[in-house]
């Protein structure tokens, strides 16, 4: 899966928070908490999703899923990632990829771009690498089977 990709431009970047922002706002017109996804593609497209809500929460799944899994379909690697929450008060959060979506991401090598909040501010996206998000990743270690992780 892991491929040599295209770096994402600011307004690439700025795209897929926009349409992540719009796949809230489509979904859950009547405001109040929610969340989506968003992906960006070595190829320029932007793929959203966001998560059911399920009867028994053991099974609900990450906002991330939905477009993972479109671009595996697509056999396009993902450039960028971006998970946002929208507050009661309208508000949009920055959620970083949690642990399970950094080892889905991983894959598509260090280079990818994650957002993750702001450090005075959690509603401004800030860019890293995931390369930057996973210090120590434990696949370095293995740099002659995944050279993209290696130092």
């Amino acid at each position: 899966m892991t491929r040599g990709g295209a770096q994402p431009d600011v307004d690439g970047l700025a795209a897929t928070v926009a349409a992540c922002r719009d796949l809230i706002d489509a979904r859950f017109p009547e405001g109040g908490e929610s969340g989506a996804a968003a992906v960006l593609l070595a190829d320029g497209r932007i793929l959203t999703g966001t998560s059911p809500e399920f009867l028994n929460p053991s099974t609900t799944v990450c906002h991330e899923i939905e477009p993972y899994c479109a671009a595996y379909r697509l056999d396009q690697p993902i450039v960028a990632s971006v998970c946002l929450h929208r507050a009661t008060d309208g508000s949009f959060l920055v959620l970083s990829p949690c642990g399970v979506c950094r080892e889905r991401l991983a894959g598509h090598g260090p280079d990818v771009r994650v957002a993750v909040p702001a450090p005075q501010d959690p509603t401004e996206v800030r860019w890293i690498t995931l390369g930057e998000a996973l210090p120590h990743y434990w696949v370095k270690v293995f740099a002659d089977e995944v050279p993209q992780w290696a130092d």
